[in-house]
């Protein structure tokens, strides 16, 4: 139980890195290039979410192959850490682009 934990934090802190990271360096590329870089960096926690996601999830290939074997061999508890994993990724990545807009000062 303990490593389940460990690893749903560590996922939710990798897709929060993504999404908040890439769009303070985005915003400070749009610096350097003078474009607006509340807009950008927006734009780009919006499409950064399902890179973090899969990101931290490490290639979304082994975890739907876990799935499919749980359900397949009948290891439900399998399926669940899974969808546990997954969500506590999604999670991440939606607090990070949560807090790219309160940053920006969105809505």
């Amino acid at each position: 139980m303990l490593k389940l934990f460990s690893t749903a934090v560590l996922n939710f802190l990798i897709a929060f890195g993504v999404v908040a990271g890439g769009a303070l360096c985005g915003g400070l590329s749009s610096l350097i290039t003078q474009q607006p870089p509340l807009h950008t960096m927006t734009e780009l926690a919006g499409k950064l979410k399902i890179w973090g996601l899969v990101s931290a999830l490490g290639g979304t290939f082994t975890v739907i192959e876990a799935i499919e074997m749980g359900f397949l061999d009948g290891h439900l508890a399998t399926v669940v850490k899974q969808v546990l994993l997954i969500l506590s990724a999604f999670f991440g990545a939606h607090v990070g682009y949560m807090l790219i807009l309160y940053l920006a000062g969105g809505d």
